[in-house]
């Protein structure tokens, strides 16, 4: 009896961390509807309506060094230049959850 039930725990152990996600993980779904009311409105498909070079498209975020979520969220948290900080407006968890998006799309090449 306690073999089957110690069984039972670790493939209910196995289970719980195999299929969930971590809770830190970033939530794309929600990015991209915090993308869209936040962020469209400069960068449209990526592109930058006030400075023209600087787009989220993937060679441009590789050219700039901001090709990771942690450097996406860094300027989305502290802003730079015409960029503006959203670290007042946005939780921590929603800044990771645009720049996972915004990474993600890039990959995609903004399709």
């Amino acid at each position: 009896m306690k073999k089957l039930l110690t069984l039972i725990l670790v493939v209910l152990l196995l289970f719980t961390t195999t299929f969930t996600l971590p809770a830190s993980a970033a939530d794309t779904v929600n990015g991209a509807e915090i993308f869209n009311v936040h962020c469209a409105g400069c960068h449209v498909n990526g592109g930058n309506i006030v400075r023209r070079g600087k787009t989220l498209k993937k060679k441009a975020l590789k050219k700039y060094g901001m090709d990771s979520v942690e450097a996406i969220a860094s300027i989305v948290t502290n802003g730079k230049n015409n960029m503006s900080a959203y670290k007042d407006r946005l939780t921590q968890q929603q800044i990771q959850d645009v720049a996972a998006y915004v990474l993600e799309q890039a990959n995609k090449d903004w399709r």
